[in-house]
C-alpha cells in the first residue's frame, strides 16, 4: 500500500528540478494546546510549528513526534496551495522522534521514499521545510551528507535518550523545517529532518527513512501500529553494575530484571538475570536500542536472541 516506487527522471544534481518535483508533497504543520505549568498558574495557549511530508495520496503525513506528539488540541496541515486541513495523530513515538498524521483528503501528491541504507558520505542532501513561520513555507537548504550512523544524546521528559543511526548533513535544519524531508539527488526521501538535537551551527540531523517504512506501511494498512513486545523489564549492563556494584561477564547488553508471564520471553525460557546482547544480528546495549530493534519485526515474527 505504500508508494515506494522508484523514479529516475529527475536530473541528478539539479536542485531546482528536484524541488519543483517534491515541493507539492511538503506540508506545514501548526499545533496548539492549552498548558498549565502548575495548579496555581492560569492556562496558556502553546503554539508550535513544523513540517511534514505526504507519504500516501490518501492523506498520510510523516513528521516528528516533537512536532505533533503529546496530543495537541489542534493540528492544522497547510498544503502547498494554501489549503488548510485538520489533522489527527495516528501514531507517535518520542524515542524515534517520528509521528504519522492523517488528514481527510484524496489525490494528494505523495513523495517517493528512497533507501537510506544506500547513502554515502558526500552525497547531495536537500532539506525542504517551513522555517520560522508559515509565510516562509517551502524554504530549501542544500548541502552534502557529512556523516552516517551518528548517535546523539537528547533530553526528554523521562530523562536522557539516545537517538542512533542518524544522518548528519550540513544542510541547515531548524525548528520550522523539522519534520520535513531530506532528499537525495533523485528527489527521493532519505530522511526526516529533526531539530530536536541542538548541535554546533552548520550541522543538521535526519532520521533515516528506512526506520519509518514498515511503520508507515502498517499504519496505512491497519490504521495504527502495533508495537512488538518481548515481555521483559531490563536495565543496561553499565547501569546495573553502577547501581549494584557488581561485575558482570559482559560490558554491554540488557540485564533482565523482570520476566512477565504468558509472554514470548517467558515461553522461550528467558529468566531474571539473563543478559541480552543481540537480537538476530543487531547489537543491544540498552533498553532504548532493544525497543528500536523491535520496530524491524511484526507480531508473530521469530528472532534469535544472544
Amino acid at each position: 500500500p505504500v508508494e515506494l516506487k522508484q523514479e529516475s527522471n529527475v536530473g541528478h544534481g539539479s536542485v531546482s528540478r528536484i524541488i519543483k518535483k517534491v515541493s507539492p508533497s511538503v506540508v506545514g504543520i501548526s499545533t496548539a494546546h492549552l498548558k498549565r505549568d502548575s495548579l496555581w498558574d492560569d492556562t496558556r495557549l502553546v503554539e508550535g510549528i513544523g513540517s511534514g511530508v505526504i507519504v500516501h495520496s490518501t492523506g498520510y503525513i510523516l513528521t516528528n513526534d516533537h512536532v505533533v506528539g503529546g496530543n495537541p488540541d489542534n493540528i492544522s496541515v497547510i498544503l502547498q496551495n494554501g489549503d488548510e486541513l485538520e489533522g489527527r495523530t495516528l501514531w507517535s513515538d518520542p524515542t524515534l522522534d517520528l509521528a504519522i498524521v492523517k488528514v481527510d483528503a484524496v489525490n494528494l501528491p505523495a513523495a517517493v521514499l528512497g533507501n537510506s541504507q544506500q547513502l554515502e558520505v558526500g552525497d547531495l542532501a536537500i532539506a525542504i521545510g517551513t522555517p520560522l513561520a508559515l509565510q516562509f513555507k517551502h524554504t530549501v537548504t542544500s548541502g552534502i551528507i557529512s556523516a552516517l550512523n551518528r548517535t546523539v544524546q537528547v533530553p526528554t521528559e523521562r530523562g536522557q535518550n539516545f537517538m542512533e543511526d542518524l544522518i548528519q548533513t550540513d544542510a541547515s535544519i531548524n525548528q520550522g523545517n523539522s519534520g520535513g524531508p531530506l532528499l537525495n539527488s533523485k528527489g527521493e526521501v532519505i530522511g526526516i529532518n529533526t531539530a530536536k538535537i541542538t548541535s554546533a551551527e552548520g550541522l543538521g540531523f535526519a532520521i533515516p527513512i528506512n526506520q519509518a517504512k514498515a511503520i508507515v506501511e502498517e499504519v496505512i494498512t491497519n490504521g495504527t501500529y502495533q508495537t512488538v513486545v518481548i515481555g521483559i523489564t531490563g536495565a543496561s549492563v553499565s547501569d546495573y553494575q553502577r547501581a549494584f556494584g557488581v561485575k558482570l561477564p559482559v560490558e554491554k547488553g540488557v540485564v533482565l530484571l523482570q520476566i512477565h508471564e504468558n509472554t514470548p520471553a517467558y515461553d522461550a525460557g528467558l529468566r531474571i538475570g539473563d543478559i541480552i546482547t543481540k537480537i538476530d544480528d543487531i547489537n543491544i546495549d540498552n533498553m532504548s536500542q532493544l525497543k528500536k530493534a523491535l520496530y524491524k519485526y511484526k507480531i508473530g515474527d521469530k528472532a534469535k536472541l544472544t
